[in-house]
């Protein structure tokens, strides 16, 4: 695979859609950085759980603010695949914007493999952090993240395998001509 041009891709979807996997893999494919810092990295640097996180994110601006601003950054400086829940959004910049979309069920089922638990718990919590998620990006940016109609692409992820979505994107790069094999 051999880049045409310096490359930046913005990758978003909700929890569970897929966005990390496909995210790593097609940066590994493309060669390119890969850019994935979240709250969950964020909470294991402050040594806090993803859930304290969230809470202390809703009384405090600079929680959301950091992670999004930092990213942003890491993006501009060189090629990239930038994966995050504001990617599309916040880096303008990106030659191709994707955006990764399943069911509650789908996502929640996804989340209880990878990590275990109750289902419903999950469910619960998947939910939450999507309201919560929602009503922060309002309140800060005035982005609404259930408005993605502006995407380059948009993938239904339960209906692909994480190969077969980087797959798609892989090939829109080359009919762009970002990228040739």
């Amino acid at each position: 695979m051999k880049l045409n041009k310096e490359l930046r891709i913005a990758i978003s979807g909700k929890s569970g859609c897929g966005n990390t996997t496909v995210s790593t893999l097609l940066s590994e494919k493309l060669g390119v950085k890969l850019i994935n810092y979240t709250f969950r990295q964020l909470a294991s640097e402050k040594g806090l759980s993803l859930a304290q996180v969230i809470e202390n994110a809703k009384n405090d601006d600079s929680y959301d603010k950091y992670v999004d601003n930092h990213q942003v950054e890491l993006a501009k400086a060189e090629s990239c695949v930038l994966g995050s829940r504001l990617a599309i959004w916040m880096l303008k910049e990106a030659d191709l914007k994707v955006y990764l979309y399943a069911s509650d069920d789908v996502r929640a089922n996804r989340v209880f493999k990878r990590e275990g638990g109750d289902l419903q718990e999950i469910k619960d919590f998947t939910a939450m952090r999507d309201r919560e998620d929602h009503g922060r990006y309002m309140k800060l940016y005035s982005i609404d993240n259930d408005k993605y109609d502006f995407v380059d692409l948009l993938i239904d992820t339960a209906n692909y395998n994480p190969q077969q979505i980087v797959d798609q994107i892989v090939a829109e790069l080359a009919k762009r001509g970002f990228v040739s094999q």
